[in-house]
């Protein structure tokens, strides 16, 4: 079984302790079927990812019981796949839903780096942690968004 490889991004190792809040009202499309994985518990988390390519996010949502789920647990239970490459500052993540569908690096040092943003209280902000270092209460988010962007604009808020 190979091990995920997930990965901050490279703006994010450099962007540490410079981000302030971001967002604004719009929200993810659902995609087709994607429910929410373990809907009878009682709280919810969601994964929201942009694509370079793609005007349509994908969201995927975990229902939980605790009063909280980590950022590991929450990748691997969405069924987004990703994979990742341990550095000394943790996971970070080089693909997410096959994209890049290959890649020789994890941080890309002249292309489109895959951006960690946490939505709490319908507010994104950029990852201040590794995703594995992130705890998500009931209604919040990790949005990825893959990207050349130094100060990329976050994803959309996740629908309920």
């Amino acid at each position: 079984m190979r091990e995920h490889i997930i990965w901050a991004s490279a703006t994010l190792a450099i962007t540490i302790g410079v981000a302030g809040a971001c967002g604004g009202p719009s929200t993810a499309s659902q995609s087709p079927g994607s429910g929410c994985a373990n809907a009878s518990a009682p709280h919810r988390a969601y994964v929201v990812v942009v694509h370079m390519s793609s005007a349509a996010p994908v969201q995927k949502c975990v229902g939980f019981s605790g009063e909280t789920i980590d950022g590991q647990t929450l990748m691997d239970k969405s069924g987004i796949e990703y994979q990742t490459q341990t550095f000394s500052f943790g996971k970070a993540v080089c693909q997410v839903d096959n994209e890049p569908a290959q890649y020789a690096k994890c941080f890309a040092d002249n292309g489109p780096n895959w951006v960690l943003f946490v939505a709490s209280g319908g507010v994104w902000t950029l990852a201040q942690s590794a995703y594995t270092k992130v705890t998500l209460h009931d209604r919040e988010a990790l949005g990825w968004r893959y990207t050349v962007e130094q100060s990329p604009p976050p994803p959309p808020l996740p629908k309920e």
